[in-house]
């Protein structure tokens, strides 16, 4: 049985939603395996309170479990059954995992009252989850009573294409046991970021596990992050850049119309608004021309010979640019 979530993620009952977020930020950070390779004590904690956060972090499970209508592992708790006797029965200390699975002390060790029907074995597998819970993810077998536990987690990586990243999509990924299964990319995705997708990892007499996916996300060959800024080279004739003009431009959307204007140099950067990076709420940023003036592929001679009275007349000496 896996432990009292408020305890796995260290906040008290009353704590917010907020709080309870933090604590599992904090958590999850400090024994993330990525960050602690080689660790299974770190990468058993990394689940335990991703268990608990599954069910603090849901407002409809938390209520559930504040109410007692499911247990630590996000099941439902058993009713119906008749009431126990002895120390931990109806007169005693009250031991809840008694009463909730209807055990009851008789001579012996505890047996069931109204079992018609009903797998013992089952109970206790769904109970203590072959003595891990979730926190014994990963094994092959053993536990509580010789129960199996649920599935082991699996881990995979996805490449995903920066416009993906952006605006969301999905992509299908395959395991190596022959399955697919679709992922959906969340807008504003980080590179590095770790989907996790309940219950699609290896299955157990309990229940599968999780399938956790790390996302990569891949170079672009026309837009590039610099930062958290998304910026993307235009193109400039030698007249746009001397007498404004209009030039279409991509964007992550589609291509637009960018007004250029006069005297506009290599290097300058016009600011589309909307038209960037997405944050994790899906908000966009802003997108940046950097405008390159560009020479036509073949100098002809009138403009060789407006370059020649410039340079024996205005000569100038070019700015410097980064």
């Amino acid at each position: 049985m896996a432990r009292d979530p408020y305890q796995e993620l260290g906040v008290s009952r009353t704590a917010s939603a907020d709080e309870i977020r933090k604590a599992f930020r904090k958590l999850a950070k400090e024994n993330h395996p990525d960050t602690n390779p080689g660790n299974k004590a770190a990468e058993e904690r990394f689940k335990r309170v991703s268990a608990a956060f599954d069910i603090l972090g849901d407002a409809d499970k938390k209520k559930k479990f504040d109410a007692g209508e499911i247990d630590a592992d996000g099941r439902e708790t058993a009713r119906g059954f008749t009431g126990g006797h002895g120390p931990w029965g109806a007169g005693g200390g009250g031991n809840p995992w008694a009463e909730n699975a209807g055990f009851s002390r008789r001579s012996g060790p505890y047996q069931s009252e109204s079992f018609e029907g009903v797998d013992l074995g089952d109970i206790l597998g769904e109970m203590f989850g072959g003595g891990g819970g979730r926190a014994g993810r990963g094994g092959a077998g053993g536990g509580f009573g010789g129960f199996s536990q649920r599935g082991a987690d699996v881990r995979a990586k996805l490449e995903v294409d920066l416009l993906d990243a952006i605006r969301g999509g999905k992509r299908r990924i395959a395991f190596s046991d022959g399955r697919t299964v679709d992922v959906t990319i969340p807008k504003g995705a980080q590179d590095g970021q770790t989907l996790r997708l309940k219950g699609q990892g290896a299955p157990g007499r309990s229940g599968p596990g999780d399938a956790f996916i790390e996302l990569k996300i891949q170079p672009h060959p026309v837009f590039r992050r610099e930062g958290e800024v998304l910026v993307v080279d235009v193109p400039v004739t030698v007249y746009d850049a001397v007498l404004g003009g209009k030039v279409e431009t991509p964007t992550p959307d589609g291509p637009v119309s960018l007004t250029i204007p006069k005297g506009s140099n290599t290097g300058s950067r016009l600011r589309l608004k909307g038209r960037g990076l997405s944050d994790s709420q899906g908000r966009r940023g802003d997108l940046f021309a950097r405008l390159v003036v560009t020479l036509p592929d073949a100098v002809d001679p009138e403009l060789e010979q407006i370059a020649e009275t410039w340079r024996q007349k205005r000569p100038y000496a070019p700015r410097r640019r980064t």
